[in-house]
């Protein structure tokens, strides 16, 4: 056990020590973290969710990337990026607004929600606003069917939305101040 130990933290300070080819220290401290989880396929979606803590987003070379480190089919892993809301293949606004479409939600007027946040900001799901303000995306499902329709603004789940209820708080979000991610 201590010697396993002492093995990781050997091998840390040879990540931290060794440059990454691409120079980018972003990649050393991904690499460091699939080495902490001994680059099990199974752990592909801590490793995707500290790919895009650390980059923001998962682009196609990011899964790429992550496909080869795991020795995954670069399939699986678009697969689960893809499947998942929590996970986002494009640059982010500075807030996001995420509408649930599952049943439930749907059943309640979710298609009501994100027909109003449309044509108030001018963009569809799986878009950003020209200024970089706002992501505007859908959910499969959420799974907080009894609060249905939910709605999740910047991370924060809100239930029973209507559609004023959303342009309400989506005009509080773009009213406040710059939450910077540089």
């Amino acid at each position: 056990m201590l010697l396993t130990e002492a093995h990781r933290k050997l091998e840390r300070k040879k990540a931290a020590a060794t440059p990454h080819p691409s120079g980018d220290k972003r990649l050393v401290i991904l690499d460091t973290f699939m080495k902490r989880q001994q680059f099990r396929g199974a752990a592909l979606i801590e490793v995707l969710h500290k790919a895009q803590e650390l980059f923001g987003f998962l682009d196609d070379g990011l899964l790429l990337y992550i496909a080869k480190s795991l020795k995954l089919p670069p399939s699986r892993v678009y697969g689960v990026a893809t499947f998942y809301h929590f996970f986002s293949l494009k640059p982010q606004g500075e807030h996001n607004c995420v509408v649930c479409l599952g049943t439930a939600c749907y059943v309640k007027g979710a298609d009501k929600i994100m027909a109003a946040l449309e044509k108030r900001t001018g963009i569809k799901s799986g878009e950003t606003t020209p200024d970089n303000k706002l992501s505007l995306v859908t959910a499969r499902c959420i799974g907080a069917c009894g609060i249905a329709p939910a709605v999740v603004y910047d991370g924060t789940v809100s239930a029973k939305q209507t559609p004023d209820s959303a342009l309400a708080a989506v005009e509080k979000l773009l009213a406040a101040p710059c939450n910077s991610k540089t």
